[in-house]
């Protein structure tokens, strides 16, 4: 029988199988590491925040006719687009991987519990929003917040965001 090198391939491959709750027991990931994530996460986020900040700072001065206006509205224009090029990138990143950019330099990643992609919905509306509302609430929002964060030391190692959107944190 002759092989013919140019026939297509006649391999079976199989797809492959979302992680078992073993294997994801096993790649959760560490505290440091989520809390390096955490931490890079704000890093990118003072890119946006710190023109926003100057130009708020430069609206104060306008105010009192020290400076003319229009170097305010640049610098604030500026920290706009980078706060919606960071957030798309995020999205994607999120939409595509589970991971955020500081996720992503630390190789860890958002899953679904039984192992399955999280969808940027369910980290948006499920993980992000709940905690940030109960965060503006005067007082107990604080204390949420921190209940949140803490909860992480717990033998489960998740957050009350991974509890609400059904989500775990593993090694990539």
């Amino acid at each position: 029988m002759e092989s013919n090198p140019y026939a297509a391939p006649a391999a079976v491959v199989d797809d492959v199988a979302a992680w078992d709750a073993y294997d994801l027991e096993n790649r959760k990931a560490g505290r440091g590491k989520r809390l390096g994530a955490a931490l890079l996460d704000g890093l990118v986020n003072l890119i946006w925040l710190l023109p926003i900040i100057w130009g708020v700072t430069m609206a104060l001065d306008v105010r009192r006719g020290l400076k003319p206006a229009a170097p305010m509205v640049g610098v604030v224009l500026l920290g706009l687009i980078l706060l919606i090029g960071i957030f798309v990138v995020n999205c994607i990143m999120i939409h595509r991987s589970g991971q955020t950019i500081g996720k992503r330099a630390l190789d860890i990643a958002i899953v679904r519990t039984d192992g399955n992609r999280v969808g940027l919905g369910r980290y948006i509306f499920l993980r992000v929003v709940p905690i940030t509302l109960i965060g503006m609430i005067p007082v107990v929002g604080k204390l949420c917040t921190l209940a949140d964060v803490l909860l992480i030391f717990g033998k489960e190692r998740r957050c009350v965001h991974d509890l609400l959107a059904d989500t775990i944190v593993v090694d990539v």
